[in-house]
């Protein structure tokens, strides 16, 4: 297996000093604001990760972290309450929200009225790409667009003649995730590769959410009858992922990556991998994850990112807005932006670049979208972040759906 995250004992020795060792009266602070533990718990963890590297501002850290409501929907005023509440401490100069649920766009109006000179950065926004951006300094987000074009690629790569696109009304009704299966459609058919879907139940009608993985377990062994075991499939649920991965590694097919991409997503509930020793240590979940599934058949057909992009998000946002106080990078920059990321994901390789606007033709400079190189266990990265993606699949919309 191949070696990850070169240097992380002298990091993680780094960090370790650090957090012993009383922490100086910074310059400046720099507010996070995260959803909890039980809603997302990766964007918390990230959070947790830099306070633990630059201190608690509580304890005279540089780190200020607050949780924002779970049902902030509901609770959208405390929300934003909590957000803007980071910029009444004078020394702060940045403010981070990862993932910038509804709410944060206003919650970043009220912090420049009142503070001009603090840098807002959203993670992960649920806000379309104009409105967060009428305030936010910069946002970032994972590129499902260029993955629409990466993962059949990848599966080609892989000996895939079939994709299978396993999906719902309720998820084919966003438009990104149509827009995605328009995309993956012409690069079916680009590729030389037949193209299918094949619809699954929603987790969230009647039969619930043990209903549709009982689904999934009973039809993936079906489906490969159908299209043979040089099939690539790809899920747009996450709670059905767990139990494709466990069909797929038993009775054949291949797996390039989840929706939401995570070595903690689906595979350790697949092969009932206990990683509570390794939380948080990629490299430590990476290699023991791939040591079950190349074990349980999986070698060469089954795959992830090797670092969450949550996790990734909250330690890259914050270390972004450090170094753009310390002037040491500079705001809209998107190579700065993606070295935080190689920063705290060491041999990971990442790709970013500014969103297209479809309506005007215009990129946002203030909006980047992101993606990782994908890893298949038992045979390495594939480098998908050097594919030259052909312009065309960033312009096809999810009007270009087969019927």
């Amino acid at each position: 297996m191949k070696k990850f995250f070169s240097g992380l004992a002298v990091s993680c020795c780094a960090v370790v000093l650090c957090a012993a060792a009383a922490f100086a009266e910074p310059a400046f602070r720099i507010g996070i604001a995260t959803p909890t533990v039980s809603q997302a718990e990766d964007a918390y963890r990230g959070a947790e990760r830099v306070i633990k590297e630059y201190g608690d501002a509580s304890d005279g850290g540089m780190i200020k972290h607050v949780t924002f409501p779970d049902n902030f929907m509901q609770e959208m005023e405390t929300t934003i309450s909590q957000i803007v509440g980071l910029a009444d401490d004078p020394k702060v100069k940045v403010v981070v929200v990862n993932d910038a649920v509804p709410g944060t766009t206003e919650a970043f109006r009220r912090i420049k009225e009142k503070r001009s000179d603090v840098i807002c950065l959203s993670g992960s926004p649920h806000e379309d790409p104009n409105v967060i951006s009428s305030i936010s300094d910069f946002s970032a987000v994972g590129d499902s667009i260029s993955r629409g074009y990466l993962i059949v690629h990848t599966a080609k790569e892989l000996g895939a003649k079939n994709f299978v696109m396993i999906s719902f009304p309720r998820h084919q009704s966003y438009e990104l995730q149509a827009r995605k299966r328009a995309i993956m459609e012409a690069a079916c058919k680009d590729l030389g590769i037949k193209f299918s879907f094949e619809t699954a139940p929603d987790p969230v009608s009647d039969v619930g959410v043990a209903g549709a993985q009982q689904f999934i377990l009973e039809k993936v062994p079906a489906w490969l009858e159908k299209y043979g075991k040089e099939t690539a499939f790809y899920c747009t649920n996450d709670a059905q992922t767990e139990p494709l991965l466990r069909q797929i590694a038993k009775h054949g097919g291949l797996f390039i990556e989840q929706d939401d991409p995570s070595p903690i997503l689906g595979y350790p509930g697949a092969f009932g991998i206990d990683l509570t020793k390794e939380s948080g240590n990629w490299p430590e979940i990476m290699k023991k994850i791939e040591k079950t599934v190349v074990a349980a058949g999986g070698k060469g057909r089954m795959g992830t990112w090797s670092a969450s992009v949550p996790w990734s998000m909250s330690c890259a946002m914050v270390e972004y807005g450090k170094r753009i106080v310390e002037e040491k990078a500079k705001l809209g920059n998107v190579k700065d932006f993606v070295a935080c990321f190689e920063k705290y994901t060491p041999g990971v390789k990442w790709h970013g670049k500014r969103y297209l606007d479809l309506g005007t033709g215009v990129r946002n400079r203030k909006y980047i979208m992101l993606y990782q190189d994908t890893y298949i266990f038992g045979k390495g990265y594939m480098h998908t972040t050097d594919v030259q993606i052909p312009d065309k699949y960033e312009k096809i919309t999810s009007t270009q759906i087969s019927k």
